[in-house]
């Protein structure tokens, strides 16, 4: 199983639509609302990083109210 974090920007007033939104979105694990330069951090899970990147790209990036995105990928977990 391949994970990535994606940190996501959202615009003023689309927090909460867009948190719930990604909540829907097939392989997200996880979403929660943060301070800082991003507002949410998205845990995407999938059985392949292509597949992961996949989602990120046709799914996550086309939710209204995402102003921007920033990807990272897991190079291990403990």
């Amino acid at each position: 199983m391949e994970t990535l974090y994606l940190l996501v920007e959202t615009e003023v007033g689309r927090l909460e639509d867009v948190l719930k939104r990604l909540k829907a979105v097939p392989n997200v694990v996880e979403v929660e609302a943060v301070t800082g330069p991003f507002d949410l951090i998205v845990k995407v899970q999938a059985e392949h990083i292509n597949a992961a990147l996949d989602i990120v790209m046709t799914r996550i990036r086309k939710v209204p109210g995402i102003k921007g995105t920033e990807t990272l990928v897991t190079v291990s977990s403990g």
